[in-house]
C-alpha cells in the first residue's frame, strides 16, 4: 500500500511541476517569440484570430514536460530515444514558426525523429486483427514493424498540427488523450509510462491559461508537432504494447478526432486534384464555425468528442468490447441531444441553410431602413 502511494504521488508531483514550469515559462518564451519576430499574422481566411499573436508556445510545454521527466522519470534506453527524436522535433519546429520551411523538407526531418525512437526498441510489434472471424487474435508484423511504427509517429505529428487551428483546441484536445492513456497505464500498472503522461498533461494545463480563448499565445508548430510525437510514441509503449488484443481500436479511440480529421482532409484534397499537404479551411472545427458556433462553442463541442472517444477507449480495457459499445452509443446519444438542447439556433440555421448574423446585425435587419437624406 505504501508502494501504491509512493507512486501516485509521483505521478501528481510530476504532473504539478510539469504545470508550473510551464505556466511561468510561457511569458519568458513570450518575450523571444518577439525578439525573433515568431509572431502569427493573420493573414488568411483559414486564421480565426484578428490581431497578431507569438507563437513558440511549444517550447513552454517543453520545458515544463522535459524538467518532471528529468525529475522523476526512469531515463532507460527506450526513454532515450524518444526524448532525442522529442528534441529534434522541437528543434524543427522552432525553426519552422519562425521561418516558414518547405513541407518535404519537415516530412524528411521528422522521419528521421521517429526512426530513431523505432529503432531503439519503441516499436509496433503487433496489433489485433481486425476480422473477427479469424482464428488469429493479432498480427505480429515481424519486418513491417519499423515502417509502421514510423508512420504512425508521423501521421500523430502531423494529426495533431493539423487540429490546430483554434484557441486552446489541439493543447486541450492532447491534454485529454493524454489524460486517457494516463489512467489505462494505471489500470495496467505501466507507471512509468504513467508517469511521463502525467508530466505531458501538466504541461499542457499549465500552458492553457495563455492559450485558451481569447488566445495571448500560440503553441506554434513547436508544441502540436512535439505533442503528436509524444502521444504517438507513448501511444506504442503503452497501448500497443500491453494491450496487443485490442490494440487495432484503443489507440484509434483515443486520438480518434485528430486522425479522422487528418483522413478526411486527405480524402478531400486527393479528390479535388490537390496536394494531401495542401492547406485548406474544411477542417472539422472550420466546419463548426461556418454553422454558425464561435470559437469557444466549436472547441467545448470537439473536447466533448474526445472525451466520450477517450473514455469509449477506457471502458473497453476494463470492462471488454460489449460494455464499450454500449456506453459509446450511449455517450453519442447524450452529446446529441445536449448539442440540441445548447445550440438550437446554429443547428436549426444549419438545416436550413440560412445564414448567421450576429444579434446587433439581426437587430438591424429587422428596423425598416431610413431615407438617408432626411
Amino acid at each position: 500500500m505504501a508502494i501504491e502511494t509512493q507512486i501516485v504521488a509521483y505521478i501528481v508531483l510530476a504532473l504539478l511541476v510539469a504545470l508550473l514550469v510551464s505556466f511561468l515559462a510561457t511569458p519568458l518564451v513570450k518575450v523571444f517569440a518577439y525578439k525573433v519576430g515568431a509572431i502569427d499574422v493573420p493573414k488568411d481566411a483559414r486564421r480565426m484570430h484578428k490581431v497578431p499573436i507569438p507563437r513558440l508556445g511549444g517550447l513552454a510545454i517543453f520545458c515544463g514536460f522535459m524538467v518532471s521527466i528529468l525529475a522523476f522519470a526512469e531515463i532507460t534506453r527506450e526513454m532515450q530515444s524518444i526524448l532525442l527524436g522529442a528534441l529534434i522535433i522541437v528543434i524543427l519546429g522552432v525553426v519552422d514558426d519562425i521561418v516558414a520551411l518547405p513541407a518535404m523538407l519537415k516530412f524528411v526531418v521528422q522521419i528521421g525523429a521517429a526512426l530513431i525512437p523505432a529503432l531503439s526498441g519503441v516499436r509496433i510489434l503487433a496489433f489485433s486483427n481486425p476480422n473477427i472471424f479469424s482464428e488469429n487474435l493479432y498480427w505480429v508484423l515481424g519486418g513491417l514493424s519499423v515502417p509502421l511504427t514510423v508512420l504512425w509517429i508521423v501521421a500523430i505529428t502531423n494529426s495533431v498540427n493539423l487540429i490546430d487551428g483554434l484557441d486552446g483546441l489541439a493543447n486541450g484536445v492532447s491534454a485529454i488523450s493524454a489524460t486517457t492513456m494516463l489512467f489505462i497505464a494505471l489500470v495496467g500498472g505501466q507507471m512509468q509510462v504513467a508517469i511521463v503522461l502525467a508530466a505531458l498533461v501538466g504541461a499542457c494545463v499549465g500552458f492553457m491559461p495563455y492559450n485558451a480563448n481569447p488566445a495571448k499565445m500560440f503553441m506554434g508548430d513547436t508544441g502540436a508537432t512535439f505533442l503528436g510525437y509524444i502521444l504517438a510514441t507513448m501511444s506504442i509503449q503503452g497501448l500497443f504494447k500491453y494491450y496487443a488484443v485490442i490494440s487495432f481500436v484503443v489507440p484509434f479511440l483515443i486520438l480518434g478526432l485528430p486522425i479522422f480529421d487528418t483522413a478526411f482532409a486527405f480524402i478531400r484534397r486527393i479528390a479535388h486534384g490537390q496536394s494531401p499537404m495542401h492547406a485548406d479551411r474544411s477542417h472539422i472545427h472550420h466546419r463548426l464555425i461556418d454553422m454558425g458556433l464561435n470559437q469557444k462553442q466549436a472547441v467545448a463541442t470537439l473536447y466533448v468528442i474526445s472525451g466520450i472517444l477517450g473514455l469509449s477507449a477506457v471502458v473497453l480495457t476494463t470492462g471488454g468490447e460489449q460494455r464499450a459499445m454500449v456506453f459509446f452509443l450511449a455517450l453519442c446519444v447524450v452529446a446529441a441531444i445536449a448539442a440540441r438542447i445548447v445550440f438550437p439556433k446554429e443547428v436549426k440555421k444549419e438545416l436550413h441553410g440560412e445564414p448567421q448574423l450576429p444579434a446587433e446585425e439581426e437587430v438591424k435587419a429587422e428596423e425598416p431602413k431610413k431615407d438617408e437624406d432626411v
